[in-house]
């Protein structure tokens, strides 16, 4: 008797062991889970990022008023007939 209840105490440590500490445990799973978290918050980024960019190439596509958008901004491009102001900051007077 004694044999046997060693024997059911050594295969309840050994399952013990397996849930808690071994291979495909609960702790595995749980920093599974963290990781997949964090996967699906980058994703989430990433569907937002390309639907603005999705966006931004059927303007570019379809009008003409996003590439002069981006002519101006990004090239310092002025139309025909247009005058460019450059507006400067004011230079802080030395004091004294």
């Amino acid at each position: 008797m004694k044999t046997l209840f060693g024997f059911l105490a050594i295969v309840f440590l050994t399952f013990q062991y397996q849930l808690w500490i071994g291979e495909d445990s609960v702790r595995s799973l749980n920093l599974l889970e963290v990781e997949l978290e964090a996967q699906r918050s980058d994703n989430e980024g990433l569907e937002a990022r390309n639907k603005l960019v999705e966006i931004e190439v059927l303007d570019l596509k379809n009008g003409l008023e996003a590439v002069e958008e981006r002519a101006r901004s990004e090239l310092g491009m002025i139309e025909q007939g247009e005058t460019f102001y450059m507006i400067l900051p004011a230079k802080a007077e030395a004091v004294d």
